[in-house]
């Protein structure tokens, strides 16, 4: 089979095809159903995401309270962060993509792989979302909601704002980098059943990092989730340390995307053979 492998300043011939980067800005986009359906999209999955996790949490806390040993503990909490996301970039992906995560756009618009209004949309569509699936635990569940917190993001006690972010950085990194490498297209092209397994890693890829972070920061590594929890439960806390899973994500999510674009992929090396070529 043919290697996409560097010849001198030529290539050999390649089995499978690049798609082409998407445009900054695409106006023809703005007229298509397709565009507003994989809005209505990602609000409804991270809807989901949060309604199922935030109550996984709040129901360990409320069960662990009067009986250590009681409630899924935080195996149970990670399962479920890494099997939602699982599930619903199964059902989504086909439609838009399935990022349920703001930095997992970001890191995708950085590649060009969506356009800049197509991202800014799903960014406020998830947060949205996300909103909406904390107020939906609140209203079903006051009490539990209130008093165990939330399901908000803080920074836990006994760890630096440095630790914390660098905890969300490489996190998310993790995260980002397996969505660019389960969704590759010269991996789907040498192996057919790639894409019907693209899930699976992503979702994993959550669920080891929560076991490893949620002791640090309660794991963000997806800016909607730690947004909709602190607009929905509003205490200070959650709000002073809101920058680190904002900021931790997104600088996670740019170093996947030029890791698996530039050095992976060689996105440099072939743009300067072709400059070279050309030249």
């Amino acid at each position: 089979m043919a290697k996409d492998m560097e010849v001198g300043t030529e290539y050999a011939p390649k089995d499978y095809q690049d798609p082409p980067p998407a445009p900054l800005i695409d106006p023809e986009e703005l007229g298509k159903w397709s565009f507003y359906r994989a809005i209505i999209a990602e609000f409804i999955a991270t809807l989901l995401f949060l309604y199922i996790t935030v109550l996984t949490v709040i129901g360990y806390k409320s069960q662990s309270s009067t009986d250590q040993c009681g409630g899924v503990g935080i195996l149970g909490i990670a399962w479920a962060f890494g099997g939602m996301i699982f599930v619903l970039v199964y059902c989504t992906a086909g439609i838009s993509g399935g990022h349920i995560n703001p930095a997992v756009t970001f890191g995708l618009f950085l590649a060009r792989k969506v356009s800049l209004v197509r991202a800014i949309m799903y960014i406020v569509a998830q947060c949205l979302g996300a909103i909406c699936g904390c107020g939906l635990v609140k209203a079903f569940q006051k009490a539990y909601y209130v008093k165990y917190g939330g399901g908000a993001n803080t920074l836990n006690d006994g760890y630096s704002t440095g630790t914390g972010l660098g905890a969300e950085i490489i996190g998310t990194f993790v995260l980002v980098y397996t969505v660019f490498a389960a969704t590759d297209p010269k991996r789907n092209a040498r192996d057919s059943h790639v894409p019907v397994l693209a899930p699976l890693p992503i979702g994993f890829a959550v669920f080891m990092v929560h076991l490893a972070t949620i002791p640090v920061t309660g794991t963000g590594i997806n800016p909607a989730r730690s947004f909709g929890a602190a607009v929905i439960y509003g205490d200070n806390k959650a709000w002073d340390d809101q920058w680190i899973f904002w900021v931790g994500p997104f600088i996670g999510a740019a170093i996947a995307a030029f890791y698996h674009q530039f050095i992976l992929r060689a996105g440099a090396v072939k743009a300067l053979g072709s400059f070279r070529s050309n030249a």
